[in-house]
């Protein structure tokens, strides 16, 4: 079939390959640096426990075979091999059915990491990593052109992942309507980075500025990406340089960074080839039959499944981020429908004090990027992914996001578990655990210019109360159930 593959957009597949390939190797890095504290045989939500109450249809994984910290330690390195071997471009030299499946196994390495990673692999970068790399499988080598149905539907992926979240910010709070989100957005967001104290101090039409290019972005630029070219370019490009602007304002994982290399295989054709003075294709064989197949397989597969998240974009009641299989196939997403208008933080602190009272000393435990310190200026992590630091947002919003972990995490602090101490910064223990902890309650602003002249302070903090009173050991072996 001559329609079946477009040679002119070789460099963006490339682009997008190695990139992904990259971004892959993240996420697995991420996951050996935290998974014997968060999910291990001694972590905060074991996997063994969640294996024996969820069903194999609610979270397929390899690890319904076997689970140990060991096997799980030999999975996330095959990953982490693998991705560096796609990166470094080893999918084209070896032939189109060997490509595919070392991207299918490294999909489904990670399908089975993130469906036994409970609350800690729950966000939308997950799912949107599994479903590029779902896709990634069938964009082919350099056997042959990309093709052109694999192209549309990485479009239709960057369509949702944007018009989602535009449309969660345009139905959801109304400072995105009156463009004054970006007032608050930036001293409260998750995970503050080294330049978010500037961009929080922008003058306040610069702050009007970003809400109205966020809208640009997100809800007319999407059209764009399925405009003729040289305009699908341009639009792409417009994402690019959002996407950019982001990732110098914050950290979010590798959620900007994905979105960047779904956004590069838009940019091709011979229009933009040519007006870009891209170098010509080289030369591939015509697509095999089976792998045609394949594609049209895959791409009915798709549409079909583009219903749910379709009806939810069309939703009211519009759900931010889900995922309606769990294979991760085709979601849905969206970001920040709401913007605290204040920062509020948790600090954790301990004693090897006998006994509290009126006189007792308080530790403080230091995690590696969230705020705590307020002469520590916010760390750049992303597009590593710290998921306790966001947790630990999360529950400062509500109680509710720390009922499955916060207990646990305490009681591994008086236990002085080492697994759990490593995915912090900062021990005040190190020789025996702490006798209580206790998790105390502040809200958090960025400084004004003279206060940080004056006191090198990048945060000014005041303390609202105890979120957790001071605990001991016994009292919470009685309350989780763990010894």
């Amino acid at each position: 079939m001559e329609w079946f593959t477009d040679a002119d957009y070789w460099l963006g597949r490339l682009l997008f390959q190695r990139g992904l390939a990259a971004l892959y190797l993240v996420a697995f890095l991420s996951v050996a640096g935290q998974f014997r504290g968060l999910i291990g045989e001694d972590g905060l939500l074991p996997v063994p426990r969640f294996l024996a109450s969820v069903r194999f249809r609610r979270a397929p994984s390899i690890f319904r075979l076997h689970y140990s910290d060991r096997f799980f330690a030999a999975v996330v390195g095959t990953g982490a091999a693998l991705s560096a071997a796609l990166a470094a471009g080893a999918g084209d030299l070896v032939p189109l059915w060997a490509s595919m499946l070392m991207w299918a196994l490294l999909w489904a390495l990670y399908l089975s990491i993130v469906n036994v990673g409970q609350t800690w692999f729950a966000f939308m970068w997950e799912s949107l990593l599994l479903e590029a790399g779902f896709l990634a499988i069938f964009l082919g080598n350099s056997d042959t052109a990309p093709p052109v149905l694999v192209l549309w539907l990485l479009r239709w992926l960057l369509f949702r992942l944007e018009f989602g979240a535009g449309l969660i910010k345009l139905r959801g709070d109304p400072c995105w309507r009156d463009l004054t989100c970006l007032r608050y957005h930036h001293e409260t967001q998750p995970m503050p980075g080294p330049l978010s104290w500037f961009f929080h101090h922008l003058p306040g039409p610069v702050h009007r500025a970003e809400a109205a290019a966020n809208h640009v972005a997100q809800l007319a630029l999407p059209f764009a990406l399925f405009a003729p070219q040289p305009v699908a370019s341009a639009a792409a490009g417009f994402v690019i340089l959002t996407q950019l602007w982001l990732i110098a304002s914050g950290n979010f994982a590798w959620l900007n960074w994905l979105t960047i290399v779904l956004a590069v295989p838009v940019i091709g054709g011979s229009a933009t080839a040519g007006a870009l003075g891209l170098p010509e294709p080289p030369h591939s064989g015509a697509a095999p039959a089976w792998y045609e197949g394949m594609v049209l397989a895959v791409t009915a597969t798709v549409a079909v499944l583009s219903y749910w998240p379709i009806r939810n974009l069309l939703s009211r009641h519009q759900v931010m981020n889900a995922s309606f299989t769990p294979l991760h196939l085709v979601n849905t997403y969206g970001a920040f429908g709401s913007v605290g208008r204040v920062r509020d933080e948790l600090v954790i602190e301990g004693t090897d004090e006998p006994e509290v009272t009126g006189a007792t000393v308080w530790k403080e435990y230091g995690f590696k990027g969230k705020p705590g310190d307020v002469r520590r200026l916010p760390r750049q992590v992303a597009p590593y992914h710290l998921r306790l630091d966001w947790l630990m947002w999360f529950a400062a919003l509500s109680p509710a996001y720390a009922g499955p972990w916060l207990p646990a995490l305490l009681l591994a602090l008086l236990d002085g578990n080492p697994a759990v101490l490593r995915l912090l910064r900062h021990n005040p223990f190190p020789h025996a655990p702490p006798t209580f902890v206790r998790v105390r309650f502040y809200r958090y602003r960025f400084t004004t210019w003279h206060q940080l002249r004056s006191t090198g302070a990048w945060w000014d903090r005041r303390l609202l109360g105890d979120y957790v009173p001071a605990v001991t050991k016994a009292p919470m072996e009685r309350e989780t159930g763990i010894s």
